[in-house]
C-alpha cells in the first residue's frame, strides 16, 4: 500500500467498482439506487485531480492521461485484431480505430466486441474531464455554486432538445454535463469548501436530491416501471446527493488495517481498478456464453446457476487482471506485479 494514501477514497473506489460489477452482471435496478458508482467515481476524480493541478497543471494531466490510457490501449491491441477476425463488415475507417488510441469519443466496436466496448464511456468521460479540470477549477474558484450548476443546467438543455443530444458528438456532451457537477463537488471536497458547510444544509441538500430524482422517476415512468437510469437528469441529481453525504463526512478508516482480508481487497481493486472495470463485462459475457456448453441448466436450482455462472465471470475476471495488471503498474511507474497484492513488510 502507497503512503499517505487516502483509505476512505480507496474504500469508496472499491465498492463503487464491485457494485458495478454486481449491476453488470445481475441487472437489478435496486442496485442502480443502493450506490450511484459513476457519479461516486467522477466525484473521487476531481477531487484528486486538484491537489495535482496545484502543484504543476501540466505533469497533473499528462500523469492522469498516462495512467488511464495503457489498459485501454492492451484491450484494443487484444480486442481490434479479434473483432476484425470474426468479421466485421461495416468496419469503420483506419482513422476511427484510432479512438482506440485517443478515446475522445466511444471507440468503435462490432457485434462481437460490443460487450468490452459497451463500457468506454466511462474512460471517455473521465479523459474530458481531465482536460477540462483546470479551467473547472478556475471556474470553481470564482463561481462556486455556478460552476457546480452549470452542468446540470447543460443537460437540462440537452434533454429539452433531444435531438440535440444525438450522435457521437452528443452522446459525449450528455456523459461529461452529467457527471461534470459530481466531478466539480470532488474539487469542492478538495478545497474544503464542503467541510465548512453545516452538517444540516449538506443532510438537507442530499435529501432532497436522492428523493426529488426518485419522485421524478415515480412520476415519469418509462415504459409503465420506474427507471431512474433513463432519465439523465434526474440520475445526476441523484447521484448528486449521494456525493454530497459521502464527501462531506469522511469516517476514520483505522479500522481497515485490523481486517486484512477487507483492506487487502480494497488494495488489490484500487491496484487494478481499470483492469476490473474494462474486462469484467467480457467476463461475464463469456460465462453466460459457456452457460449450456458446460450444462450449468443442469444445477437444480435457479439461484445455483446463477451463482456458478458468476463464479465462472470471476475466474475468468481474475486471469484478466493477472495477465493484464501489469500494465497499470507500467502505466503508474512501478514494478510490473504480475500480482495484484501489495506485499505487506515484514516487521522485524
Amino acid at each position: 500500500m502507497q503512503p499517505n494514501r487516502d483509505r476512505y477514497f480507496d474504500t469508496l473506489r472499491a465498492v463503487a467498482i464491485v457494485r458495478v460489477v454486481l449491476f453488470h452482471a445481475f441487472p437489478i435496478a435496486a442496485l442502480e439506487l443502493v450506490f450511484p458508482s459513476m457519479g461516486v467515481m467522477f466525484a473521487l476524480g476531481g477531487s484528486l485531480m486538484v491537489k495535482s493541478l496545484d502543484r504543476n497543471a501540466g505533469a497533473a494531466l499528462r500523469n492522469r492521461v498516462r495512467r488511464l490510457l495503457p489498459a485501454l490501449w492492451a484491450m484494443g491491441l487484444i480486442l481490434v485484431p479479434l473483432m476484425l477476425h470474426h468479421g466485421w463488415p461495416d468496419h469503420p475507417s483506419w482513422a476511427k480505430l484510432l479512438l482506440w488510441v485517443v478515446p475522445i469519443a466511444d471507440p468503435p466496436s462490432s457485434e462481437f466486441g460490443f460487450s468490452a466496448a459497451g463500457v468506454l464511456w466511462y474512460l471517455v468521460t473521465y479523459l474530458w474531464l481531465v482536460l477540462l479540470s483546470p479551467l473547472l477549477l478556475a471556474f470553481y474558484r470564482r463561481a462556486h455554486l455556478v460552476t457546480v450548476l452549470l452542468p446540470l443546467l447543460g443537460l437540462v438543455a440537452l434533454s429539452v432538445f433531444p435531438g440535440a443530444s444525438g450522435g457521437t458528438v452528443g452522446w459525449v456532451a450528455q456523459n461529461v454535463l452529467a457527471y461534470a457537477s459530481c466531478w466539480v463537488l470532488g474539487m469542492a471536497h478538495r478545497e474544503g469548501d464542503l467541510a465548512r458547510m453545516r452538517p444540516a444544509v449538506v443532510l438537507g441538500l442530499g435529501a432532497a436530491c436522492v428523493a426529488g430524482a426518485l419522485t421524478w422517476a415515480y412520476t415519469h415512468p418509462v415504459e409503465n416501471h420506474m427507471d431512474l437510469t433513463s432519465i439523465p437528469v434526474a440520475y445526476t441529481i441523484y447521484a448528486i446527493g449521494f456525493v454530497l453525504l459521502l464527501l462531506r463526512w469522511a469516517p476514520r478508516m483505522d479500522w481497515l488495517a485490523r481486517v486484512r482480508p477487507v483492506n487487502g481487497f480494497v488494495s488489490m481493486v484500487n491496484n487494478r481498478a481499470v483492469t476490473v472495470y474494462l474486462w469484467h463485462n467480457v467476463a461475464i459475457t463469456i460465462a453466460v456464453v459457456l452457460f449450456d456448453p458446460l450444462q450449468l441448466w443442469r444445477i437444480p436450482t435457479q439461484g445455483l446457476q446463477y451463482l456458478a455462472d458468476f463464479t465462472i465471470a470471476m475466474v475468468l475476471l481474475a486471469a484478466a487482471v493477472l495477465t493484464l495488471g501489469w500494465v497499470e503498474d507500467v502505466a503508474a511507474r512501478r514494478r510490473p506485479r504480475v500480482s495484484p497484492f501489495v506485499k505487506r513488510p515484514r516487521l522485524v
